[in-house]
């Protein structure tokens, strides 16, 4: 058990807190929805229940992804976090159609629901508990692309860093990005359906929050079908030409290639360095530099080969 205990801590935590939240969110919204009906209410309990599914599955993944590699899977776990949230996002998927579902039966055949007081508390609560786990899933990504920022200046650097992100963490920020918009959403075509009368508001609300998930779903899905397929980081790449460049016996890098597998880095190198160096010295600098590249955030494997200089420039 405790070692089981100890993967689960290395769980993504954003995903665990967002799970956590998410699944209380749900719970609120579901009584409202079966007190009062409004199928707004319905759409955020739908969005609410697929996000705490989704974060669950997230978090689990991302712990089993930092299993030691064994001789039945030597390359290690790192690409079973992006096979998770492949399955994850189906979850998505399907709520996303119900509440597009319901909402359109509610335009067609619009209704006026009751408890406008339950339904405003219980969104305006859970619009501040999402925007609360938004931004600590806003921090969690400055954390993970090691920039500096405190305070309102998270949040702007937050959307500029979200690519370098981890795919747990980019998924809790993404939903609940999502989550936070359609809250706002759903409290507009609650007031529009009771004070002006346009009882179908609360149907298009529904819609709007079931396309806005299917969005999360399209974009999840292509990024770890890209990273189960193994995707190249071209930012990564050029950070690590950098440093190799800062070697004065490197004359060129014929190959390089960091490949991303989950939430790990798998590197690999082909360099051309001076003919007149001994082996010795290739046996040092080669130490040397994989050192350093282990020391990067992420990197788990670095591999490097050298050829001798052959006077043509490959790298640009």
């Amino acid at each position: 058990m405790a070692p089981k205990n100890r993967l689960l801590k290395k769980g993504n935590k954003s995903a665990f807190i967002a799970a956590i939240v998410n699944t209380i969110i749900a719970i609120i919204k579901g009584i409202a929805y079966f007190f009062t009906g409004n199928v707004a209410m319905f759409a955020e309990t739908m969005h609410s229940l697929g996000d705490a599914a989704n974060q669950f599955f997230v978090f689990i993944g991302s712990a089993l992804s930092k299993k030691t590699p064994t001789e039945r899977f030597p390359n290690g776990f790192g690409r079973l976090v992006n096979l998770v949230l492949l399955g994850a996002v189906l979850i998505v998927g399907i709520m996303s159609y119900e509440t597009i579902k319901e909402g359109y039966q509610h335009i067609l055949h619009p209704t006026q629901s009751t408890g406008i007081l339950m339904n405003l508390s219980v969104l305006a609560l859970a619009v501040v508990l999402e925007a609360f786990v938004l931004y600590k899933a806003m921090k969690e990504v400055i954390h993970e692309t090691h920039l500096d920022a405190k305070g309102l200046a998270i949040v702007p650097k937050s959307f500029t860093a979200l690519k370098r992100a981890k795919p747990a963490t980019k998924l809790v920020f993404m939903e609940d990005l999502v989550a936070t918009f359609g809250g706002i959403i759903a409290i507009i075509g609650i007031l529009l359906s009771h004070y002006a009368d346009l009882y179908f508001a609360e149907g298009m609300a529904s819609i709007l929050i079931g396309l806005m998930m299917f969005y999360v779903v399209g974009r999840v899905f292509l990024d770890n079908a890209k990273g189960a397929l193994g995707e190249a980081d071209d930012d990564f790449e050029a950070e690590i030409a950098k440093y190799i460049y800062t070697n004065s016996e490197i004359r060129d890098i014929k190959t390089l290639y960091a490949m991303k597998e989950g939430e790990d880095y798998h590197i690999e190198m082909k360099l051309e360095i001076e003919p007149s160096l001994t082996v010795a010295q290739a046996i040092d600098i080669k130490e040397r530099i994989e050192g350093k590249i282990n020391e990067m955030k992420g990197v788990t494997d670095v591999i490097i080969e050298f050829e001798e200089d052959d006077g043509i420039q490959a790298w640009k």
